[in-house]
């Protein structure tokens, strides 16, 4: 499996936890000229969250949110605002989550969320 299908197939794990806990896929891998969206979701108590997926193999030495820098936070508030622009969404209260997968020997993954892992402030 090459490394865009393992961040699909993480992507697609990631909505499934989402949707097993109630929440609703609004949009997947939405692109504005900033960058991309992962996942797009609204939660059970009408919060719109914003994941980022990170996919890693298990073994790898970091973990996969640590790949959420900075510089990645910036690049996905700027996006989020486009989006939240262009839906008509400015005012809807907003998280940022970071999924971090992992595929299992089993052929299962797992799926660790960070809820509010960064803020626009």
């Amino acid at each position: 499996m090459d490394r865009a299908e393992t961040g699909r197939r993480g992507e697609n794990a990631a909505a499934r936890y989402y949707l097993k806990q109630g929440y609703s896929l609004k949009a997947r891998n939405y692109h504005t000229r900033l960058g991309e969206l992962d996942l797009v979701l609204l939660s059970p108590e009408g919060e719109l969250v914003l994941c980022e997926v990170k996919t890693r193999a298990a073994n790898a030495l970091t973990r996969p949110a640590e790949a959420v820098g900075q510089a990645k936070r910036l690049r996905l508030i700027r996006a989020a605002e486009q989006y939240l622009q262009q839906t008509g969404q400015s005012d809807a209260p907003v998280r940022f989550d970071v999924a971090e997968v992992i595929p299992l020997d089993s052929g299962r993954w797992m799926v660790h969320i960070i809820k509010g892992a960064f803020t626009c402030g």
